[in-house]
């Protein structure tokens, strides 16, 4: 790859729990750039003033809506329909993955999950949703390389 710019996909983090929530930043920002939110209205405010190329949604957040609603909100705008969002949540009934993906989530995972478990599961989402990113994990020896 040699001294090439290394894009690093851009997350959202939709996560109720504080804990939860500054584990996933601590996590994950090795490989992605990473915001977070515990809300529908602060979801609203990053989606609209950034763009990210992967959301991370739980069904249970602060405010007026759940996780649910918010994905089929922005599977219906043709501005965010195609950002790949992957449902990790709490809710661990077969049901709520049904419900999940009845909401337009494109991947679930309930929680607890191991984290490698859940990177690999970004990772694979991006890859099926032909993201195009150059990065090496060199702790799980993945290259999500699409071009």
């Amino acid at each position: 790859m040699g001294n090439a710019e290394l894009k690093k996909p851009s997350l959202l983090i939709v996560e109720d729990d504080v804990d939860n929530q500054k584990f996933l930043e601590v996590y994950l920002q090795k490989y992605f750039v990473v915001d977070s939110c515990d809300s529908a209205e602060t979801f609203y405010e990053l989606i609209n003033s950034k763009s990210y190329d992967l959301i991370m949604m739980d069904i249970s957040i602060k405010g007026q809506k759940n996780g649910l609603e918010l994905t089929k909100e922005i599977k219906n705008d043709p501005k965010f329909a195609e950002i790949p969002v992957f449902c990790f949540t709490a809710h661990a009934f077969n049901r709520d993955r049904i419900n999940a993906l009845n909401a337009g989530c494109d991947a679930y995972l309930s929680k607890p999950s191991d984290i490698r478990t859940l990177l690999n599961s970004l990772i694979s989402l991006l890859k099926n949703k032909k993201k195009e990113f150059t990065f090496n994990i060199p702790s799980s020896n993945i290259s999500l390389t699409n071009s």
